[in-house]
């Protein structure tokens, strides 16, 4: 079968994906949790609970306070213990709402029966009314609220869903798209509904064949979708990288996906959009994985928004003796947590459990003028000379000149560096600078 990739850049690091042959296990509900209000892209939403107040599973306690943002709903049954600032897992004091658990209530009109109807019974309005309604978030990373961009005031020719999973050590993905192919697709299919288009791609890159099979099976009964093998490559996942695989068209600098008639979507919130129409559930977990390249046990477990990441970390057993990082996400993407008692959020993906001898940070030394970094950059930017316009300070115009706003922050410049020069780091910080002064320029 013949497989695509995208056409700039990209390297390949080791897989690590050791616990892609782990199935889903449900993880332990906590005994108190705290559910972030600012776990979206845009406005935080607004706790509508108050201290005292019984909560059932579903139910609503945060309403979204402007265009782009999210409500946010209970995963748990119990009482509001309170509805306080609380750290997230870099620190950032954001709002909570923290419930002490009590049994496992549901509200009745959630589904919960193990039925998958098939049958598209809404109309694009409808649909994009329950999204809207469920709290669904884009779950590659970005968060971004789903009813938005299944409604771009655009005309689109055809979804994309992203199942490459292309970061080592991450397997949720997979796990979701081999035991849940039916409600993935069923998902796609509500999407394109409103979307208003007939043609679904689902790329899904060489390594993981079980997942391959299982989509491709049930996408061969109905008409538009359609499975794309897609050869083994980082950053794939990225929603450009992935529109140039699949279809060969490149986004445009400053531009946005639907300017090449795509909309693409991850496979989470394809079951995600599949559970909220078809279900009634509004987005309250997500599949996660638990890995580390040292540790014993890998596993992918569904768990409940507001889990703190401690109770994940002791699920994992024995550690590896000394100093850990530990890393919501995969290696290169991922952020390093800073609070473990903070909570997951809908969009968490994973808890990457590295060794001290596996992160050191090693000495930098000069830039030998090799083009590593040009050749791995994704987006065709040169990140030498960036960092050297960075570092130069004051050289934002030349920073803007030289599109360091299209920088994805993928990492692939500085994983391939042999100077072990801190290239994303540098480059994060200005493209930071040059996009305030950017947005501030559009205000006038």
């Amino acid at each position: 079968m013949k497989s695509n990739t995208f056409s700039i850049g990209g390297v390949h690091p080791h897989e690590w994906k050791k616990a892609a042959s782990s199935p889903i296990e449900d993880f332990p509900l906590p005994e108190e949790a705290a559910v972030s209000m600012a776990q979206h892209l845009g406005s935080p939403a607004e706790p509508v609970v108050a201290k005292g107040d019984k909560v059932l599973v579903g139910q609503l306690i945060g309403r979204a306070t402007s265009f782009v943002s999210a409500p946010v709903h209970s995963p748990y049954s119990g009482t509001v213990k309170a509805v306080e600032p609380r750290a997230d897992i870099a620190g950032n004091m954001v709002m909570h709402v923290v419930i002490t658990v009590e049994g496992d209530q549901w509200l009745p009109e959630i589904d919960r029966t193990p039925d998958v109807p098939m049958e598209v019974r809404f109309s694009a309005e409808e649909i994009l009314a329950k999204i809207k309604d469920a709290g669904i978030v884009g779950l590659g990373g970005a968060a971004f609220p789903t009813h938005i961009k299944l409604n771009p005031q655009k005309k689109v020719e055809c979804l994309i869903i992203n199942g490459t999973e292309c970061e080592p050590c991450l397997s949720s993905d997979d796990r979701i798209m081999r035991e849940y192919p039916r409600q993935i697709i069923m998902g796609a299919r509500l999407m394109m509904r409103a979307l208003g288009t007939d043609t679904c791609y689902i790329g899904i890159e060489e390594n993981k064949p079980e997942a391959i099979q299982a989509l491709g099976d049930v996408a061969a009964y109905w008409p538009g979708q359609k499975v794309v093998v897609l050869r083994k490559k980082y950053p794939q996942g990225g929603e450009k990288q992935l529109i140039d695989a699949v279809i060969g068209r490149r986004v445009p600098s400053l531009g946005l996906p639907i300017d090449t008639g795509a909309v693409v979507q991850n496979v989470g919130t394809a079951l995600a959009v599949y559970e909220a129409v078809q279900k009634n559930k509004p987005l309250i977990d997500n599949v996660f994985t638990l890995t580390g390249p040292n540790l014993e046990v890998h596993r992918n477990f569904r768990v409940r928004v507001g889990t703190p990441y401690s109770k994940i970390l002791a699920a994992a057993g024995n550690l590896p003796e000394g100093p850990l990082k530990l890393i919501s996400g995969g290696p290169l993407m991922g952020k390093a947590i800073a609070n473990i008692e903070a909570t997951t959020l809908k969009a968490s993906s994973s808890l990457l459990i590295l060794s001290g001898d596996m992160v050191p940070r090693n000495p930098e030394m000069s830039c030998i003028r090799c083009g590593k970094c040009v050749k791995a950059c994704p987006m065709g930017l040169e990140p030498y000379l960036l960092n050297r316009l960075c570092r130069a300070g004051g050289r934002q115009d030349e920073l803007e000149k030289e599109r360091i706003y299209d920088c994805i922050e993928c990492g692939c410049c500085q994983f391939t560096c042999p100077s072990y020069i801190p290239l994303l780091d540098m480059i994060r910080t200005g493209k930071a600078e040059v996009m305030k002064i950017m947005r501030s320029r559009s205000k006038k």
